[in-house]
């Protein structure tokens, strides 16, 4: 196989795509633009790649876009762990040891959810499932409370929708912040989530069916975590005993993220909450880094959603 790159006219080529051949623009918008190109082009000479296989993967670019599928295929490729896994190298290399692990943010965040202090509901109570207790303690590297964090929880119905992008559910359904008392604890009522698929149809899925892999997640429970003096935590928790516990199409499940699931069905228990049905239990605690300059921020500047109107709960 000849490398098209070695040849004086590509080569030449190459540089003025990326304009390398000039002074003007970003230099290192340049070398990355020259890295991409070129490695695309040794995979077309590689692969053989035809004209017509060239723009069927670009004709399916553009259907990623306009079906708003890019936070899906990032994941679902495995990108977004990637850059998990490098983030925590970073850290690792910075000197950070223990903490919570970090995991996928996934492309259903949506800023400015009702903040509550101490405790929240997070279901608004028209659907009908499982009711799930989940609390815990926000602490420092010391194993001291933090005070006065924000757990910014959200996470799918029973059917696997997320408000905002599920229109049978009102807005906010599922999505709290709640700030940590003074013994930094939190605490939640919320229904258990289910796992859910990616959409059937969509080009997601055909990627992924062409690679001979499904699209399903297991039940999880997101959380964004911030406190002034303190690294962003972006994580979230799998539900014990999911059968894609650990085959999760987009590479989130940790082991230290499995937290285990408690089942009530004593009537104490259930007349200390004013149910009639059996419930579930996840104790779960987070530990954060103190913020340093020594390592990246873990704060991810991307695209989400519009903030609508805020709403104290």
């Amino acid at each position: 196989m000849s490398d098209l790159l070695q040849n004086s006219p590509v080569k030449n080529l190459l540089d003025r795509i990326a304009g390398l051949d000039n002074e003007m623009g970003n230099p290192r918008l340049k070398q990355i633009v020259a890295r991409v190109v070129g490695d695309l082009i040794r995979t077309i000479e590689e692969f053989d790649v035809t004209p017509t296989e060239f723009w069927a993967a670009a004709a399916y670019l553009t259907e990623v876009g306009q079906a708003n599928e890019m936070g899906l295929l990032v994941p679902g490729i495995g990108l977004e762990h990637v850059l998990d896994l490098r983030l925590d190298d970073e850290e690792r290399r910075a000197g950070f040891e223990g903490g919570t692990p970090r995991t996928i943010e996934g492309p259903l965040w949506v800023d400015g959810a009702p903040l509550s202090h101490g405790e929240a509901r997070l279901d608004d109570g028209r659907e009908q499932g499982e009711v799930l207790f989940m609390h815990g303690q926000v602490r420092d590297m010391a194993g001291q409370p933090v005070a006065h964090a924000v757990v910014d929880v959200w996470h799918a119905n029973t059917l696997g929708g997320y408000s905002f992008f599920d229109p049978s559910q009102a807005p906010w359904n599922l999505r709290r912040r709640v700030e940590t008392d003074a013994e930094g604890r939190y605490r939640f009522r919320t229904l258990m989530p289910a796992g859910y698929g990616l959409p059937p149809d969509g080009p997601t899925q055909r990627l992924l069916t062409g690679l001979g892999r499904h699209g399903r997640r297991p039940a999880h429970v997101h959380f964004l975590v911030t406190a002034p003096g303190y690294r962003q935590l972006t994580t979230q928790i799998n539900i014990d005993g999911d059968a894609y516990l650990h085959d999760d199409f987009a590479f989130a499940t940790r082991d230290d993220l499995i937290p285990p699931v408690v089942r009530h069905d004593l009537p104490e228990d259930l007349n200390r909450h004013g149910l009639n049905a059996p419930y579930a239990e996840i104790a779960f605690d987070f530990t954060l880094h103190a913020e340093t300059a020594t390592a990246s921020s873990p704060v991810v500047q991307r695209q989400h959603m519009p903030a609508p109107q805020a709403q104290a709960a």
